[in-house]
C-alpha cells in the first residue's frame, strides 16, 4: 500500500525501522507494553498512518510513525514494530551534505565489551573559569593521562588530595602520588623528562600492608592525621607524618577484633570540639583522642554521618542534622536522654588475694555503684573428694546508692542517715557490703551482714542515678578503695 507524505519544504528523507523495538518501546510502571491506541487514517503525531482496522483480528493495520505509539500487527500475538523518518541532509538545508550509512559515533555496539580498571586513575583536560576553558569532557587516548596502582592490592576506594600529594586508599594498600609537580631533576635543576608538569606522578606505597578494605566511610581527617579502619585486618589505622600506625593496639585489640568481624556500615568522623576521632561500627560508637593516643570513651549515640565545621561537631540522624555540645542538657542525643556509666578494675598487688572494704570517689554528686564483683576463681571438680564439689565462685557486693538517693531519716529517732555514699570534704565514700549467699573459700561469713568482698581483683561499675541533676554534667576524677591482704 502506497503512502504519501507531505512536507513543507524541499528535502530528502530516510525512512527507517528500529531493529529492536524492545529497546525503545514505552512501557508501563510494571514493565509491560501498553495496549496500542485505536488507529485512524491520517496524520498521527509526527508520522503517518495507513489503513483503518475495523476488525483488529482480521484486517491489516500498521503504522509508520515517529510517535511513541507502536503498531498492532494482527495475528502475531501483539508483536510491535516501529518506523521513524529522518532528514537525509545535515541541518535540513538545501543541498547540504547528505547523511550517509557508515560508522557513527553515537551508535552503540550490540555486544559491547566493558572493562573495569578498578586500580587505575584517569584525568581529563583542564578547567579554567577565568578564561572560559572547560576541557573536562576530553580524555585524549594519545596522551599519558592514566595512572595505575598495584592491582594485587585491590580496588581504589578513596582519594584524598593533600597539598601536592594525592593519597590513594586501596583495599590492602595506601599509596601517595605527587600532583602537578616533578620529583626527579637533573643537576642543573631541570625536570628529567620533557613533560615538566605532570598532573599525577608515579604512585608509591606507604610501608605496611594496610588498606581501607571496602569502608571508605570510615575515613576522617584532621590536620596532618588521617584515620580509617581496615576491616579485613581487624585494625583501626592512623596515617600521619610518621606513616601508618595501628591505633587499635592502644588497649582495644580485643574489642576491634570482635567488632570488625560483624557486617554493617562503618562510619568515621572527626570531632573538632573534643579533638576526637569518632568511629561507629554497626551499633557501637567509640572515640579516640590523638592527643593522648588512647581510646577515651564509648558513646551512646550512633550517627549515620558525622563532620565538623567552624569549631562545631555535627552528626546526621533520622534525616536531620544535629549539633553537639549545644549545652541544652548533657547526655541527650537525638531527643533521647541516656545515663553515663564507667566500668573499671581494682587490681592492686595482682598476685595477692585481698578483701575490698570501702570505695570512694572524687567528682560530681549523683554517682551510684550498680555492680561490684570479684574475680572468677575457676572450676574445681575433684572426683576423689566429692564433698568439695564444684567450688566455682564469684563474690559480689550490694549496690551502693548515690549521695542524694541514699538519704533517709530514721522514723523512730529522727536522725538523718546515708544508706549509700556519704560525703566529707568533697570526697564521697561508702562501705562495701557483701551480698554473696554461697559459702566457699572466698567468703568466711556470706550475706549482707559481712563487710567487703574477697578476690584478687574487683570489677566496679558506676552509673549516673535517676534523680540528681539529670541534665547536668557528671564528672569523675578518681576512684579508690581500701583493702586488706588475706
Amino acid at each position: 500500500m502506497a503512502t504519501t507524505l507531505e512536507v513543507s519544504y524541499f528535502n530528502t528523507f530516510w525512512l527507517k525501522r528500529l531493529k529492536n523495538i524492545n529497546q525503545y518501546q514505552q512501557r508501563d510502571g510494571d514493565g509491560t507494553i501498553p495496549a496500542p491506541p485505536a488507529l485512524v487514517t491520517g496524520q498521527l503525531g509526527g508520522g503517518i498512518t495507513t489503513g483503518t482496522p475495523t476488525n483488529p483480528e482480521s484486517d491489516l493495520g500498521y503504522v509508520i510513525s515517529n510517535d511513541t505509539s507502536a503498531a498492532y500487527v494482527p495475528g502475531s500475538a501483539n508483536i510491535f514494530e516501529d518506523w521513524y523518518i529522518e532528514e537525509a541532509r545535515i541541518k535540513g538545508g538545501f543541498n547540504n551534505t547528505s547523511v550517509d550509512f557508515g560508522v557513527k559515533a553515537y551508535i552503540v555496539e550490540e555486544e559491547a565489551s566493558q572493562t573495569r580498571r578498578q586500580s587505575s586513575l584517569i584525568y581529563s583536560g583542564v578547567y579554567n573559569a577565568k578564561n572560559g576553558i572547560n576541557n573536562t569532557n576530553e580524555f585524549p587516548i594519545g596522551e599519558d593521562i592514566t595512572r595505575s596502582v598495584d592491582p594485587a592490592s585491590g580496588s581504589v576506594q578513596k582519594l584524598y588530595a593533600e597539598n601536592t600529594n594525592l593519597i590513594i586508599f586501596q583495599e590492602r594498600k595506601v599509596n601517595r602520588a605527587p600532583i602537578d609537580k616533578d620529583v626527579i631533576f637533573t643537576q642543573e635543576g631541570q625536570p628529567l623528562n620533557s613533560n615538566s608538569r605532570l598532573v599525577i606522578g608515579t604512585p608509591s606505597a606507604f610501608e605496611g600492608n594496610f588498606g581501607i578494605s571496602r569502608d571508605p566511610g570510615s575515613f576522617a581527617v584532621y590536620g596532618y592525621n588521617k584515620f580509617f579502619t581496615d576491616r579485613d585486618r581487624s585494625v583501626v589505622m592512623q596515617l600521619g607524618p610518621n606513616g601508618l600506625t595501628e591505633i587499635s593496639n592502644f588497649g582495644m585489640i580485643d574489642y576491634f577484633r570482635d567488632q570488625l568481624k560483624q557486617d554493617g556500615e562503618i562510619t568515621g568522623g572527626y570531632d573538632v570540639y573534643s579533638k576526637n576521632y569518632v568511629c561507629t561500627i554497626k551499633s557501637s560508637t567509640v572515640v579516640f583522642d590523638d592527643l593522648i593516643n588512647g581510646w577515651v570513651s564509648f558513646m551512646s549515640y550512633v550517627p549515620e554521618l558525622s563532620t565538623s565545621l567552624r569549631g562545631n561537631y555535627y552528626t546526621f540522624k533520622n534525616n536531620g542534622l544535629w549539633k553537639h555540645y549545644d549545652f541544652g542538657g548533657y547526655n541527650r542525643f537525638y531527643g533521647i536522654s541516656v545515663k553515663s556509666s564507667v566500668t573499671f578494675v581494682f587490681n592492686p598487688q595482682p598476685n595477692r588475694t585481698k578483701t575490698f572494704k570501702t570505695i570512694d570517689y572524687t567528682g560530681s554528686n549523683g554517682w551510684e555503684v550498680i555492680s561490684l564483683v570479684s574475680d572468677y576463681t575457676g572450676t574445681d571438680a575433684n572426683p576423689q573428694q566429692p564433698v568439695l564439689g564444684n567450688t566455682t565462685h564469684v563474690d559480689f557486693a550490694s549496690p551502693i546508692l548515690s549521695y542524694d538517693e541514699g538519704y533517709y531519716v530514721d522514723p523512730n529517732t529522727s536522725v538523718q542517715y546515708r544508706a549509700g555514699f556519704d560525703r566529707k570534704q568533697n570526697n564521697y565514700y561508702a562501705a562495701i557490703k557483701n551480698n554473696s549467699f554461697t559459702l566457699a573459700e572466698e567468703v568466711i561469713t556470706p550475706g549482707n551482714l559481712s563487710s567487703g568482698i574477697k578476690g584478687q581483683y574487683a570489677v566496679v561499675t558506676l552509673v549516673q542515678d535517676q534523680t540528681t541533676d539529670t541534665n547536668g554534667a557528671k564528672q569523675l576524677f578518681s576512684v579508690g578503695t581500701v583493702y586488706n591482704n588475706r
